[in-house]
């Protein structure tokens, strides 16, 4: 008896394993497709400005386009809370995946839609800009309404809707009605319109545009917005996550979220990277790489004016000091090996260097 069951067993394991197999190959090649191939952003490598904006765009120009209604289907992955439902940045709404997708809607919480960050009236609805998932995000859709075709912007006295506001511009530089999405999620918004500057940047001269674009290029207020915002809320792991997933759909990324240094590189006027300026001017770190700790030394005088932040590779702030000396003994102990940035700021000014870290 014993012997037949032992018997059926291995059948039926043996029936599953081609099974198992199959499952395995589909996740490697689905985990390995979510990754940075490596030599992807060679080309970007040791530039800034302009030269460096033209370079991304040649990196993730000419992607795969997805149509309007896959993108049902993307969000299900890539803007899916740990609850399994919507995440959705203009709401706390509890949305389920396509039982709640709009029709119709009277009020916030009914329904969740397609939301352009970049309006469609300011590209006239035209593709491959109307379907790509960077910027097209699902979010309440009477908030969406709310919002309309207004810039985003910042508004201290604006209306509440869901998780936004609604009112006229206090950031310096514009003073239309802009809608003002959540701290949280500020910095994503900054670095999706990093991307929609730098794939489009080609087209964006003909589109009718609205006020956050000038030119070929985001106006002047809000490169500046947009970089206070991109630096006050660093990547987050849903952002590296929901990066990951649209990569796997239209074979290219968000640099910004891949390498948040990139967004000072190109708008900053004030970036000093180390391969144009002798950084040992400024500061210096050893060892590098490092295990332990790390030693950083300044030779300015005036140092106790300055700050030192340490960020990992997906721009979250791992460590941030004023300095009280010349000489600063940072621990690193509890660092996941990698590489890091570290941004040394004195004078409004900021001078990168990077930090391997090993163990």
């Amino acid at each position: 008896m014993l012997a037949q069951i032992n018997d059926g067993f291995k059948k039926g394991f043996l029936k599953i394993i081609p099974l198992l197999i199959i499952i395995l190959i589909n996740f490697l090649f689905s985990s390995a497709k979510a990754q940075i191939p490596v030599g992807y952003y060679n080309s970007a490598q040791g530039l800034q400005g302009e030269e460096l904006r033209s370079a991304l765009h040649n990196i993730i120009d000419n992607h795969t386009v997805i149509s309007y209604s896959d993108l049902w289907t993307v969000y299900e992955t890539s803007d899916k809370r740990s609850d399994g439902k919507v995440w959705d940045i203009y709401s706390n709404c509890d949305f389920v995946f396509v039982t709640d997708q709009c029709g119709s809607y009277s009020s916030i919480c009914d329904c969740y839609n397609r939301e352009h960050t970049v309006p469609q009236s300011w590209f006239n609805d035209a593709s491959p800009m109307v379907s790509d998932a960077f910027h097209v995000i699902p979010t309440d859709g009477k908030v969406n309404g709310y919002r309309a075709n207004y810039p985003y912007g910042e508004c201290n006295s604006g209306t509440v809707y869901g998780t936004g506001k609604l009112g006229s511009c206090t950031y310096s530089g514009y003073s239309g009605t802009v809608f003002e999405p959540a701290d949280e999620y500020k910095g994503d918004v900054a670095r999706i319109y990093f991307y929609m500057a730098t794939r489009y940047m080609d087209v964006i001269e003909n589109w009718p545009g609205g006020a956050s674009f000038s030119g070929n290029n985001l106006s002047a207020w809000t490169i500046n917005m947009m970089l206070d915002w991109h630096h006050d809320d660093p990547v987050s792991q849903k952002e590296i996550d929901r990066n990951n997933v649209v990569y796997s759909y239209q074979d290219n990324r968000n640099p910004y979220v891949d390498n948040p240094i990139w967004a000072d590189a190109v708008w900053d006027p004030d970036y000093v990277p180390n391969y144009i300026d002798n950084i040992s001017t400024y500061f210096s770190i050893s060892p590098n790489p490092a295990q332990d700790f790390i030693v950083l030394t300044t030779n300015l005088d005036n140092y106790n004016s300055g700050e030192v932040v340490i960020y990992d590779i997906s721009g979250r702030v791992v460590y941030s000091k004023n300095l009280e000396s010349a000489i600063e003994i940072i621990n690193i102990c509890d660092y996941v090996p990698g590489t890091y940035y570290i941004a040394f700021k004195l004078n409004n000014r900021k001078y990168f260097n990077k930090l391997l870290v090993i163990k």
